[in-house]
Parts: C-alpha cells; structure tokens; sequence
C-alpha cells in the first residue's frame, strides 16, 4: 500500500506542474498581448502629439505669412514662405552641425534646393486638400 500512495503522490505532482506549466502560459501570453496594448497606445499618442505639434506650426506660419504680408508692401504669400523655408532649413543645418552625436546626412543645398523643397511641400498640400474636397 505505501507505494501506492507514492505513486497517487507523483501523479498529483505532475498534474499540478502540468497545470502551473498552462497557467504560466497563459500569464505570459496575457503579459505579451499587454504589452502590446500599451505599445500601441503610446504609438497613438505620440501621434496625436504630433499632428498637433504640426497644427500649431501651421497656423502659426499662416498667421505670419498675413502679417508679414500685410506689413511689408508689395511681398507675396509664396516669398514670406520661401522665407520661412530658408529660416527653417538654416536653423536645421545649424541644429546637425552643433551636435556631435547627429548622424548627418549629406543633401544638395542653397536657396534653388530650398526653393524647390518648399515647392514640394506646397505641392504637396495642395493635392492633398483637393483631394479632400472632392
């Protein structure tokens, strides 16, 4: 009889390793799929941030661009964003030239480069609202 009982006692004791080896699982699967939740939603976030970081920068560029406008007789939409585009392009190069712990990357500059960029970029926000409205 008593090595009956050890024999209940190691079945007892592989079931319960069975089941704490599916329970641990189990963990670590609702673990993954969390953290993975929270991956996601820190993604989302930081985009929210940044379209409205964008926003912020949009507007306050076209309420420069009216003011600047207004102010100074004779210049064009189109020139204060040329020079927006400038000031923006030489504060970048500044940024990646103070920093000894940038990667730089080398592209063609000078104000035709810059000129063209930002008629990209103008380009591109136009088809993109006419996109919308149709």
């Amino acid at each position: 009889m008593h090595s009956f009982t050890n024999h209940n006692d190691s079945c007892f004791t592989a079931q319960r390793l069975q089941l704490a080896s599916v329970y641990k699982g189990e963990a670590e699967k609702v673990l993954q799929v969390k953290r993975a939740e929270a991956e996601a939603e820190s993604k989302y976030l930081g985009g929210q941030g940044v379209a409205r970081q964008r926003q912020a920068i949009t507007e306050g560029m076209r309420e420069n661009i009216l003011k600047f406008s207004d102010k100074v007789e004779g210049s064009s939409a189109k020139q204060v964003m040329d020079l927006i585009m400038m000031t923006q392009y030489l504060d970048t190069m500044k940024e990646v030239g103070n920093s000894c712990k940038n990667t730089t990357v080398f592209i063609p500059h000078g104000p035709a480069h810059v000129r063209d960029i930002g008629e990209q970029i103008r380009n591109g926000l136009m088809e993109a609202s006419s996109a919308i409205v149709e």
